[in-house]
This record gives C-alpha cells, structure tokens and sequence, in this order.
C-alpha cells in the first residue's frame, strides 16, 4: 500500500507533554463495533466483560541516551537492543565523525568502542570494564524521551516516573510501552473486582520503533528486530480465556505484535523468545487478539499502519480526525484509544 495514504495533520498543540494526572483520568475513545464513544481510561471495567483479559508489557525502560566525546567531537548515543552481554546497537548523532574501532567517553567513568557499522547508519557499542552494563547507564544516561518531546523540553526527573509504567520489571526497553502508562493499582483492582483478567509478557521496545517510514510503498519498508518473551503458562492461559469465549486485549503495540508473532503457527498462542519484526498493515489477519488498548500515534508510522489493519483504514482516519477536533492529546504522554473490531 502506498504510504502517503497513512498521512494525516497533526497540529503540534495536540502533543502531550506530560501525562494525565492521575494517570487513569486520561481521556478514551472507545471504538467497539461500529459504535464510536468516548470515555476515560478509569472506565475500563465498564467497557470491559467479565472473563476478558488485558495483557500487558513488563518491559522496563532503561537510561539508554548517552552523550559524550570521541576526541574533540560530540557524540551522541541512544541504545536500541542488545547483542551481547556488553555490546548495544545503537543510533548515533554525529555519526560522520566516528569510525569504526574509536573509543567514546561518556564520563561518570563510562567509555565504548565503537565496531560493526551497519547499513542503516547505527553502530555497535562495546562497554569497557566489568560493571553490569545497566550499572554504567544509571550514571551516565538519561530516559530516552520520543523526539517529539524532546525537541519541545529538556529530560527531567519527573520523567524518570512518568515514563516507566507499574507493570515494568525487566530492564531492556529503550522506549516505553506506552498504552500501559495509563494504569495504577486502584484501576487494576476494579478491574480484578469486575471479573477481568491480565497477563504480562515481555517485549524490549527499541529506538526503531521512532523512526519514520522513508519507502513510499509499505512492501518496501523493513522493521527492526525487537526481543521478547511469551511463556509456555501465560500462553496456555491466554489460549483457555479465548476457548472460555473470553477476549484478549492487547495493551499497547507492543503487546500486540509479540502475541501475533507468537500465534504465526496457526494454533493459538504458542511460547515465544526470540527477535519478532513483525509488520502489520491492512489486510493482515489478527490470529491472537480480539481488542487493543493503545495511544495515539504519528502519521505514516508502522503503529498507524497497525491500527488501520485491526479497524479499518477509513475508520482510524475518521476516528483520528474527531480525536484531534476534540482535542485529544496524542503520543507517548497523551490519550487513550480501546479499538474492539467487530466478531
């Protein structure tokens, strides 16, 4: 499919810049059917039946901008996914002043070589000395804000909060799942009080997930490869809620795309661990989910893609066009969407 016809207008005050607080007083549009409402996300367990179950990405978000200097040259650092017990891919800003085999200092006593250039620009950084790694990035990095934000304010503390959801628990992600930033434990409980489950898994969200489709035809855009996990019980489990006629709802991208990764065998979900990149436009049959439960996103982007693939091209971009009237706030720190097609 031609990409421009994922293009809409966005007009930059429709960008958050903080999240709702508290976080569940978002706003909601709820697309269930053919029916188009809106509602807040402390809603959820009206919106929700009993026996559905909402499943979650524990991904944690790591310090993974780094800035330092490779001789009298700044360097700038953001990780995406590890290759190794000490080496991270990373995209780097002023990449035409390092080469392959230079050292970078970052300060705070951390320091990388840089090796293995790849063809999208990014290089491999191997971390000096013995320290864990996540030990290194707790000095000397910073929350890795989406470039929307980050070109409009500086990282802050509150950040180091706000961008990390109640459900992360194992460090890797360089970007938050961000659907997920919406829940806090009164919410969970209501939810748990109105009969509805929820499942965790885990898929380490990299910096590629930013990045802009450059081909004009979908058929001609490659992801990038993402980590994550299913296990053998949270799969068997969210395989009985759908034989209890049960829904499954993603919460987020994320999730979304680990569990039809995991179900590409046919028979329901299966284990999972390994890379997934996964690429889901109009026309691809959903073979794990029945709902999600996400953000707003950016025009021409794989995640619009996505949305447009579950309800409709036609519809998202109608559902997108009364969000903004409305004055929805899109993206990482902005509202919420419930998308449940039609069975």
């Amino acid at each position: 499919m031609r990409v421009e016809l994922f293009d809409f207008a966005l007009p930059p005050e429709n960008i958050a810049l903080r999240p709702a607080s508290p976080r569940d007083s978002a706003r909601m549009l709820v697309l269930d059917g053919d029916a188009t409402g809106d509602a807040q996300v402390r809603d959820l367990p009206d919106l929700l039946r009993a026996g559905d179950c909402l499943v979650f990405n524990d991904t944690k978000v790591i310090p993974a901008q780094l800035e330092g200097r490779r001789g009298d040259a700044s360097i700038g650092a953001t990780l995406h996914k590890r290759e190794g017990p000490r080496r991270w891919r990373a995209f780097i800003r002023n990449a035409k002043r390092l080469r392959e085999g230079d050292a970078i200092d970052f300060g705070q006593g951390v320091t990388a070589t840089a090796s293995d250039r790849a063809e999208d620009g990014s290089f491999a950084l191997d971390f000096a000395g013995d320290e864990p790694v996540e030990l290194l990035l707790e000095r000397a990095g910073r929350m890795p804000l989406p470039p929307y934000i980050a070109a409009k304010r500086p990282t802050d503390a509150r950040d180091a909060d706000d961008y990390q959801t109640m459900f992360a628990a194992e460090a890797g992600a360089v970007a938050a799942p961000t659907a997920a930033l919406h829940f806090t434990p009164e919410l969970m409980a209501r939810l748990a009080a109105a009969g509805i489950l929820h499942e965790t898994l885990t898929l380490h969200v990299g910096a590629g997930t930013f990045l802009p489709v450059k081909a004009e035809d979908t058929d001609a855009h490659r992801m990038h490869a993402e980590w994550g996990r299913i296990d053998a019980a949270t799969a068997d489990r969210l395989n009985a809620v759908r034989a209890r006629g049960g829904r499954v709802i993603a919460v987020g991208t994320t999730s979304l795309r680990l569990l039809e990764s995991a179900a590409q065998g046919g028979d329901g979900i299966a284990p999972f661990e390994g890379d997934t990149s996964i690429f889901i436009t109009p026309g691809y049959r959903f073979r794990a989910i029945d709902g999600l439960m996400t953000n707003f996103h950016l025009p021409k982007s794989t995640l619009f893609m996505l949305v447009s693939a579950l309800m409709g091209l036609e519809r998202m971009q109608a559902a997108y066009a009364r969000a903004i009237a409305s004055g929805y706030r899109f993206y990482s720190y902005g509202d919420s969407s419930l998308l449940l097609p039609s069975r």
